[in-house]
């Protein structure tokens, strides 16, 4: 597939953005440094194989580094002139890196342009000044099944809708008689034991047809936690977080999970829950601990007749940093690495989506097809402050399952902080 891809836009990532001129084969781009948290064997030989093609890669090297340091250490390094000329980031951290980085001019790629070459899920890249990073791969939110466990309940096909999760939830779940949750239906209710809980929630306001913020005609950021969705008479955020919090209420039919047990992915892979809401990445994760797991995967369930269909992707950008000596190599790397033969390879190597619109157009099969259609779908928000609002979601959805505040408080109040952690980055 990739040989197809070349031959038709081997450099369509360069000659789409008018970056830097020094972009030929031939051309030397000079030492250009990366950073990231992937594998650092996997990204070497990646740029290797890409440098066959384009020597001008021949001095790019990659750092590995601690995914759980990795903004600490970024941030340290860049505020010293030490750090890389290159750096990967995800689209939540878009706002929060602006003023590190050497923006791409809207002059050099325009939003039009970006917004033809990428998927959607992909715009927190673009702020008011112009672009934090060009995209490079995608990580789309998915949903995995237990076949065993859904069998023993006469299903024979995961739930494509959340009202056909509702009808499902008592059958899966298993209680004792003291009323102790024995196996689980889904892992919806709770934070700290529920992998990905943030971006579940923020996927379930999206699909209710709210966001979490949004531009104004002055291009200043706000919070949107009180916009109407598609229940008219309430916030999304409201039936969202309504939704989502009534599987950890012990009085409610749908009761499914509570803080008690173990986190979310171990308890699927274990063979203990029966839906998993998971990244596409965690795939081989899963198949490693319990090879023995009988398990699939499928896209998503949507709300049932809503407008349009509404996935979500977590999407990797590489950013150029303003401290570089080397600005125009790394504006040339990053370029030529985002078009689309170079895309998808990264995407095969590191068992993602290509975030560009022209791979995903390409035939592909069994998951990675599952994929590549959740990632054109794909939606994500603007985040001013991805650690800031992760508390905020923690407290919004604890606030609510303890009884402290009822829901539209617990949104009132989380709206309110989203607006001071905006303020905060201004």
């Amino acid at each position: 597939m990739l040989l197809a891809i070349f031959g038709a836009s081997a450099v369509a990532g360069v000659l789409i953005f008018a970056i830097a001129t020094s972009t030929s084969k031939s051309s030397s781009v000079g030492p250009v440094s990366i950073w990231g948290t992937v594998d650092g064997g996997t990204f070497t030989s990646m740029i290797e194989n890409a440098a066959n093609t384009y020597p001008a890669l021949s001095q790019v090297t990659y750092v590995q580094k601690d995914p759980t340091t990795y903004t600490a250490d970024l941030t340290r390094a860049l505020a010293s002139g030490s750090g890389p000329d290159v750096f990967l980031i995800s689209q939540d951290q878009a706002v929060e890196t602006a003023s590190e980085v050497q923006l791409f001019p809207y002059t050099s790629v325009s939003p039009t342009q970006f917004r033809d070459a990428f998927i959607q899920a992909a715009d927190p890249f673009l702020v008011p000044t112009g672009v934090v990073a060009l995209p490079i791969a995608a990580d789309p939110l998915v949903l995995y099944w237990n076949k065993d466990i859904l069998a023993t309940a006469a299903y024979s096909q995961p739930p494509q809708y959340w009202e056909q999760l509702l009808d499902m939830v008592p059958q899966l779940t298993q209680r004792d008689d003291a009323g102790t949750i024995q196996r689980s239906a889904v892992a919806f209710g709770e934070y700290v034991n529920v992998e990905n809980a943030k971006d579940i929630l923020s996927a379930l306001i999206m699909q209710a047809g709210g966001s979490l913020t949004a531009y104004d005609s002055t291009n200043r950021l706000g919070s949107a936690m009180s916009k109407s969705g598609i229940v008219a008479s309430e916030p999304a955020a409201v039936t969202a977080l309504r939704f989502y919090t009534q599987f950890a209420d012990p009085s409610k039919s749908y009761y499914s999970w509570n803080r008690s047990l173990a986190n979310s992915q171990q308890a699927f892979a274990q063979g203990n829950l029966a839906l998993y809401i998971g990244y596409a990445s965690e795939l081989s994760q899963i198949q490693s601990e319990n090879p023995n797991l009988n398990f699939a995967v499928a896209r998503l369930p949507q709300i049932k007749n809503a407008p349009h269909t509404v996935d979500v992707a977590r999407v990797y950008g590489l950013a150029v940093s303003h401290t570089s000596h080397n600005i125009a190599g790394a504006q040339n790397v990053v370029a030529t690495l985002v078009s689309a033969v170079n895309s998808a390879a990264y995407a095969t190597a590191f068992n993602l989506s290509s975030a560009r619109r022209d791979v995903l157009s390409q035939t592909s099969t069994g998951n990675q097809s599952l994929f590549n259609a959740a990632t054109i779908s794909s939606y994500s928000w603007t985040d001013p402050n991805s650690a800031a609002t992760a508390t905020l979601f923690q407290a919004m959805i604890e606030d609510t399952t303890s009884g402290t505040i009822l829901v539209g408080d617990a949104v009132g109040r989380a709206d309110a902080q989203m607006t001071q952690i905006i303020n905060n980055n201004h």
